[in-house]
């Protein structure tokens, strides 16, 4: 009795280990498979920055793009019918964030969700008073912290494709998902060590305070006065400016620059 109480003990430890081990053999075969040729004659198409980064930081790209197309779910509202073009062009501008970086491809997203264009989302307002006011509300976007990205396809096009305009909305959208993975979403997203923070917050704090008086007396910034908002929209927006105003960010803001070279691993002004 015991040796069968042995055996029967070995086989379960196998399944259970077995049970593990497939998923992870599935996910690294699908992570190391050749990146479709017509993956990348979209991205060349959709995506001209895609062409501009070196063959070395592509390869790596392509690895977490495959990663993402694994692990997510697409789904499309509102009648848009999804395909690898609307795939491939959200998931690429996504794990542009995360090139050189130590981290799991956006641990918490499990599905993406996206609309032809701006759709409308309810909202439920309560004002000092307590008074309770039922809105609906247009929005191109949205991060959740319940594992949902939404998008409006139109303007992930127009972000895509015009990669020097300070605005693109999968790269604002995600940067809040990286902000949440700090348990948080208030701008301070996890850096690779604690004593990291208290620069993060000096920098960050100062510059936030900055826009809002930009905001105040209506002078222009690098960044989308949206960013004075809160700090979680500050660093969406300040994301926004850093990969795709590069330039104009070193000259005018080169502390945020470096903060988020520095929590980015990249140099977008190579890709320039």
């Amino acid at each position: 009795m015991q040796l069968e109480a042995g055996w029967f003990l070995l086989i379960s430890v196998l399944v259970v280990a077995g049970a593990v081990w497939v998923p992870k053999y599935r996910l690294q075969r699908a992570v190391n498979a050749p990146f479709p040729e017509s993956f990348s004659v979209i991205l060349t198409k959709s995506l001209p920055v895609y062409t501009r980064v070196s063959a070395e930081s592509r390869e790596q790209w392509h690895r977490r793009i495959n990663q993402f197309l694994y692990q997510k779910k697409f789904y499309g509202c509102a009648g848009l019918e999804l395909n690898d073009e609307i795939r491939v062009t959200i998931a690429a501008q996504a794990c542009l964030l995360l090139l050189n970086r130590k981290t799991a491809v956006y641990p918490k997203v499990r599905s993406v969700l996206v609309y032809p264009t701006a759709f409308v989302a309810p909202r439920v307002d309560v004002g000092e008073a307590g008074v309770v006011t039922h809105q609906r509300q247009g929005l191109l976007g949205e991060s959740w912290n319940t594992g949902r990205v939404i998008l409006a396809w139109d303007h992930v096009q127009h972000g895509a494709k015009d990669f020097s305009d300070g605005h693109n909305l999968v790269l604002h959208e995600f940067a809040h998902q990286l902000d949440d993975e700090s348990g948080t979403t208030n701008g301070a997203p996890l850096l690779s060590s604690r004593s990291g923070y208290s620069s993060w917050a000096s920098v960050l704090s100062g510059e936030f305070e900055r826009l809002q008086k930009d905001v105040k007396y209506d002078r222009k910034s690098v960044m989308d006065h949206y960013g004075a908002t809160n700090p979680a929209e500050f660093f969406a927006v300040a994301t926004e400016a850093f990969f795709e105003k590069p330039a104009q960010m070193v000259a005018e803001h080169p502390e945020l620059f470096n903060a988020l070279r520095g929590f980015y691993q990249v140099n977008p002004q190579e890709w320039q």
